[in-house]
């Protein structure tokens, strides 16, 4: 079977878009069956994967019947198919797919009774519903490819908006992050202060106690001032190292303070690229979903 096809559709694919969705076209057509040259009808496949295509052509002609499709060079038969959308009886369908250009071109045959194929002129209920199962045939497939793209284009969306999100969550992190530092600050700060008073109580104490101690004579009550003094060096170095932890305290906080601040304007950058990023896809994308959504109103 060799498909001579239509002028119409030669001239009209140089005019096809990249990206827009394209026509699909039903067209009465011809293939070589045998020795002989039969009527068909023809339709084109804009995009489409040429093996899916192919394994869903021989599916749909298979379904519902014992009959396989027997298969060479490209040429297809099938004897007794059941395709209820055209005829209540069993039919003879010959096919062939093939490639041109981004498009692929399906023609079929199909035969009700030997060497009566259904045309135009044969009768048009028979032909028109040839003509809808021709054209229904292709649009599934080019829903299928357009919906793939539009979810391709989808996802690419939605992995933008993600990467905006984890940036305005990351930069409310680092601002809360400032508030709570900047509050551990002051609260050390005040615990400074606290413990610089007892440093300075306690060191006084100190020195006062000590005065004292030296004019005792060995007995119990130069023990126990003894004790009391050792009491007021543990309250000392409890000070002092309290002090100590809270300047680091509010080193560290100074430190993560300075780095949030500088990353903050980087991340707000960030963000409006990534913005302008999703403007843009977010464009890209409702190119393809209205491309997909005239496909199905074909």
């Amino acid at each position: 079977m060799k498909i001579k096809f239509t002028l119409a559709i030669l001239i009209l694919i140089p005019f096809f878009g990249i990206n827009a969705q394209k026509p699909i076209i039903v067209s009465d057509d011809s293939l070589q069956v045998g020795n002989s040259l039969v009527p068909g009808i023809s339709v084109t496949i804009p995009e489409a994967d040429y093996d899916k295509a192919l394994k869903t052509w021989i599916r749909d002609l298979q379904s519902g019947t014992k009959s396989k499709i027997n298969t060479e060079n490209n040429e297809m038969q099938i004897l007794g198919a059941k395709i209820k959308d055209i005829s209540k009886n069993a039919i003879n369908v010959y096919s062939r797919l093939e490639r041109l250009d981004s498009i692929l071109i399906l023609c079929a045959s199909f035969e009700t009774s030997k060497d009566q194929y259904i045309t135009r002129t044969s009768g048009e209920p028979e032909f028109s519903k040839v003509q809808d199962f021709m054209k229904e045939f292709a649009k599934n497939q080019y829903i299928e490819v357009a919906k793939g793209q539009a979810d391709a284009e989808e996802k690419k969306l939605k992995d933008l908006q993600k990467e905006l999100s984890s940036l305005e969550n990351e930069k409310s992190r680092m601002q809360k992050g400032i508030q709570n530092d900047n509050s551990n600050i002051a609260s050390e700060k005040e615990n400074i202060t606290i413990q610089t008073n007892e440093l300075n109580t306690v060191s006084a104490a100190i020195i006062e106690q000590t005065g004292l101690l030296s004019s005792l004579e060995e007995g119990p009550a130069r023990k126990e001032k003894e004790e009391q003094i050792k009491e007021l060096e543990k309250r000392k170095r409890k000070a002092q190292n309290s002090i100590e932890l809270s300047e680091k305290k509010i080193g560290r906080a100074d430190s993560d303070i300075d780095q949030a601040t500088g990353d903050i304007p980087r991340n707000e950058r960030i963000q409006e690229k990534v913005k302008e990023q999703i403007m843009a896809q977010e464009a890209i994308y409702q190119q393809y979903a209205d491309k997909l959504k005239k496909i199905k109103s074909y």
